[in-house]
């Protein structure tokens, strides 16, 4: 279950099913250089409605940023439609012909359970990329899980109202193509992940939600992180390390300007070994966790 829960927290597809807790309190992260404070917070993209998230110590910092910075803000319907037909569908290949005749009966046993529209029809054209993320949303938002109550969407929002910039860490399109660039076999290999797994998303699911809304850093660091990293080192590298440091860089720069920014990424991103605080301290910059 790790690769489907990893995917799900970096590109906008870790979904919940869990009951709220009575203070929820997610984990924040505030650094200091000169004249400049940025704080960080781990998210969530999609949530169910009413999910509560919001603490006293992060309205007080979301209301001292001036600007906030969330991993992509170029993500309407429309672009979103077209870069998955550009990088996601592949017809003259179709998918159970790239699969192992074992990973095709998997596949075809998500595709019913998911209740896919279009069935084998419609998985049969994607990449494996695709199909595995397809197969990870689509029961869950059947579920009532809505990305319009996704944490940065609702911080997007919010800062909009009051007039403050939001700006993205990276596009639509590097998120997308740091899976469309998989080497073949690694692809493959994720797929053969979820559906692996894939029967046991719903429990998985409930752990991860009670790690991010009670702070358990340490927790999504050991289900998210460490066991990526053993189990699929290249995707480890491109989904975690190579963006946090890129993110880190955009940070350090950030950070020699005088102001107060809010930084709103996905939770496993500050967790782990190579999070993104950790790859601040190459910069000189040290972060404190105040929730």
């Amino acid at each position: 279950m790790h690769l489907l829960r990893r995917i799900g927290q970096c590109l906008g597809l870790a979904l919940y099913l869990a009951a709220v807790p009575a203070l929820a309190t997610p984990a924040l992260w505030v650094a200091h250089s000169g004249k400049s404070t940025v704080y960080l917070f781990g998210t969530m993209h999609i949530l169910p409605k009413g999910t509560a998230w919001r603490s006293p110590t992060l309205t007080k910092a979301l209301d001292a940023s001036r600007t906030l910075y969330i991993e992509e803000t170029d993500d309407s319907t429309a672009h979103m439609q077209a870069l998955v037909l550009k990088y996601g569908i592949d017809p003259s290949h179709p998918l159970s012909g790239e699969l192992s005749p074992g990973d095709v009966i998997l596949l075809k046993r998500a595709v019913q359970v998911a209740g896919l529209p279009g069935g084998e029809a419609t998985i049969n054209i994607m990449r494996p990329w695709l199909a595995g993320l397809t197969l990870i949303a689509t029961p869950l938002l059947k579920a009532g899980m809505d990305p319009k109550s996704g944490v940065d969407k609702q911080l997007k929002a919010q800062f909009k109202s009051e007039g403050k910039p939001v700006k993205g860490l990276e596009t639509a399109e590097q998120q997308i193509r740091f899976l469309a660039g998989m080497k073949p076999k690694t692809e493959i290999a994720f797929l053969h992940s979820i559906l692996k797994h894939f029967k046991n998303a719903t429990s998985e699911v409930h752990k991860l939600i009670d790690h991010w809304q009670t702070g358990n850093v340490e927790a999504i660091a050991k289900s998210a992180d460490i066991e990526m990293r053993t189990e699929s080192p290249e995707l480890y590298q491109r989904l975690i390390v190579a963006r946090n440091k890129a993110w880190a860089r955009q940070l350090a720069a950030l950070m020699k300007t005088p102001g107060t920014r809010f930084v709103a990424v996905g939770a496993a991103h500050l967790a782990g070994p190579d999070s993104v605080q950790k790859q601040l301290q190459a910069f000189g910059i040290i972060t404190r966790r105040i929730q």
